[in-house]
């Protein structure tokens, strides 16, 4: 059996509210993820250093506070400076309708706003941190 996804949920910023974190979290992990959780007002350097330190195949960002955007694009950056270019960057919370797209343009791979199905956000994690199976090769 494979070894479960290790995902990395985090709260970026001086966002002190954690319970919708901790709620992905859980859902999560009761979907088989492994979940590291950095806990609340993490700053994005800190946040790309653990995700290298903890070789995570996809970070995730619980906003509140209305940085979202800000917040993703230095956590994009943080992470290419450390190393850790290739790890995807998802972000949920309180995000309005008309930032969704602008998310996406800054690099995020799935966008979560508030009362997003935890199923949704395990499919779209699943598809996110899975590799494509190879293409068996044609016999010749």
């Amino acid at each position: 059996m494979a070894a479960p996804v290790r995902v990395l949920v985090a709260k970026p910023g001086l966002d002190g509210h954690d319970r919708g974190a901790k709620l992905v979290a859980r859902g999560l992990r009761d979907a088989g993820f492994e979940v590291v959780f950095t806990g609340i007002r993490r700053r994005v350097d800190d946040i790309a250093a653990t995700a290298v330190q903890e070789d995570v195949a996809l970070v995730g960002l619980s906003v509140l506070s209305g940085a979202h955007l800000t917040l993703t694009q230095r956590t994009l950056q943080a992470l290419r400076d450390a190393g850790g270019a290739d790890i995807p960057v998802v972000v949920g919370g309180t995000i309005p309708a008309g930032d969704v797209d602008r998310l996406y343009d800054a690099g995020a791979a799935a966008v979560f706003p508030t009362g997003t199905p935890m199923s949704t956000i395990v499919t779209e994690l699943r598809a996110l941190t899975t590799a494509p199976e190879a293409s068996p090769k044609p016999e010749e």
